[in-house]
């Protein structure tokens, strides 16, 4: 197996509510089939699908599914933007769960939740800069 994500599906109860989010955060859809919302990234894709279809896809209750104590990241490329995205994400509706502050190691974040549920670092790491398109790596480039 090569190390790589290639999709992220986020399982959400309300697609369209879901889309809409990361459409104000300024991502655009993508040609998707049907039950599926599409937003491509850089070298990946998020797909955000009905909750109770990626149930019965798994065979699982819905209850019985939960959701996973995970987050997202999303790395800036300098610190002063990472209150700004926060701020982007609390006018497109999202919950700022946590402000941009300064972190012991030496980066600079803040978390927000989506209305969806979805737990997202905001995030700059002095150490980890990212390439030109986006692109990131734990130890830079």
């Amino acid at each position: 197996m090569e190390q790589r994500v290639s999709l992220i599906t986020i399982g959400v109860e309300d697609l369209e509510t879901a889309a809409v989010f990361y459409e104000k955060m300024g991502w655009q859809r993508v040609d998707s089939p049907d039950g599926v919302i599409a937003f491509d990234l850089i070298g990946q894709t998020l797909g955000l699908y009905s909750l109770a279809a990626l149930a019965d896809e798994m065979g699982m209750d819905v209850t019985t599914l939960g959701c996973g104590a995970m987050t997202l990241s999303y790395n800036c490329r300098a610190k002063e933007d990472v209150a700004a995205v926060l701020e982007r994400a609390e006018r497109a509706g999202a919950e700022v769960i946590k402000p941009a502050s300064d972190v012991f190691w030496g980066g600079h974040h803040g978390y927000f939740r989506a209305p969806d549920q979805t737990i997202w670092e905001v995030a700059f790491n002095p150490f980890s800069t990212l390439a030109a398109d986006g692109s990131f790596r734990w130890s830079g480039y």
